[in-house]
Formats: C-alpha cells, sequence, structure tokens
C-alpha cells in the first residue's frame, strides 16, 4: 500500500493521466485527512477551484490541494512528534494518567478526524495548517467559551453525529465537533440549552 508521500509524487507527476492524479489525491485523504474524508475532499476543492465530482480538473489545481493537505500534514506531524516526546518526559517522571489532551490524540491518532466536521457541507473555511494550530493551542491552553477555530459561540450540542464522537459540542459556524476539552463547564451547558431551543417561530 503506497504511503502519503509516494501518492504525492503521483499527483505532482505530469507523466501520469489527470485520473490517476486525482485518484492520488484522493487516496492521500486515506492516510490525511483532518475534517474526514468527505469533509476534506470538499474543502480542499473549494479552496483549489475545482468541483468535487470533476473527473478531469485543472493539473495545478490538484496540486494546489495536495499543497494545502502537506502543509497541514507537516504541522501535524511536529505536533505529533512533540506530544510523543512530551509522553515520554511525564512517564519518566512517573506522570501515569492520561489527560484530557492525550484522549483527543488517542482519538486522532493517525491523522484523520483530527478536528471532524458535523457535515461534509460545512467546513471551516481557513487553511487546514491554521485551524490545526489553532485547536492545537486550544487543547494546550485553559478551557474557553467560544469555537476555538472561528471563534464564535454558537455551539450546539449534537446527539446526531454519523461518526466518532457521536455526540458532542458543534459549532454552527463553521461545523467542527468542538473537543470537550477546550470548552468550560459553562459553554457546555450553553451548548445543551442553545440545543433544546426552537428554531423556527410557531405558525
Amino acid at each position: 500500500m503506497a504511503g502519503f508521500r509516494a501518492l504525492a509524487r503521483e499527483v505532482r507527476n505530469p507523466g501520469n493521466t489527470i485520473a490517476l492524479r486525482r485518484t492520488s489525491l484522493r487516496k492521500c485523504l486515506e492516510r490525511f485527512a483532518p475534517y474526514g474524508h468527505r469533509a476534506t475532499w470538499q474543502h480542499l476543492c473549494a479552496q483549489a477551484g475545482f468541483a468535487p465530482d470533476d473527473r478531469s480538473p485543472d493539473p495545478a489545481r490538484l496540486v494546489r490541494a495536495l499543497a494545502e493537505l502537506e502543509e497541514a500534514r507537516e504541522v501535524w506531524l511536529a505536533y505529533e512528534a512533540e506530544f510523543a516526546g512530551r509522553r515520554r518526559r511525564e512517564k519518566h517522571d512517573g506522570i501515569r494518567q492520561p489527560g484530557a489532551v492525550d484522549e483527543w490524540h488517542r482519538n486522532t491518532w493517525g491523522g484523520c478526524d483530527i478536528v471532524p466536521c458535523a457535515t461534509p457541507a460545512l467546513a471551516p473555511r481557513a487553511r487546514l495548517a491554521d485551524v490545526l494550530r489553532r485547536v492545537i493551542t486550544a487543547m494546550e491552553s485553559a478551557p474557553g467559551d467560544h469555537c476555538p477555530v472561528c471563534a464564535q459561540d454558537h455551539i450546539e450540542w449534537r446527539t446526531d453525529l454519523e461518526r466518532y464522537p457521536l455526540e458532542g459540542p458543534v459549532c454552527t459556524d463553521c461545523g467542527i465537533v468542538v473537543p470537550v476539552a477546550v470548552l468550560t463547564p459553562a459553554a457546555l451547558s450553553a451548548a445543551r440549552r442553545y440545543a433544546c431551543e426552537p428554531r423556527y417561530a410557531a405558525v
């Protein structure tokens, strides 16, 4: 099975057919997809300027999408290396009990669904690398009352998510499933109240 870097070379190879280059980019998402496969694909297509179902996109746009994905992957690999080093130091010091960051990292192992989106149709507009930096910073800081990605406080507790986590706080502005650990108890309570509020005026 080809790794991420081998697939990236196939995307950039001008000797390959456009179909193979597109397929190779899709396969890159099997190795690294921060929003989940479908949501990451739709985000990259929108950012690079081609339709998700376009079977013969401009090769330059494919490479542009790949570059954004690679940039985000470098951010994540650097974080994983730092995380592994910190855990080694903690274990050496006798700290064995995993914390909130450890739980989040365990469920994002491998680089997929790091910042899952509740629906592929709604994802942050910022570059993937910037989104990852914001979430990593939030995980390493004190909990707050706002979405760590878009800084809005329109957060709703959802119980109908299609994959892990099956329920959790969702930002209604940028669409991410916000890690519980980055929100204060007050923000989580507000998210649950918001979910119970009527959305439509009575007719």
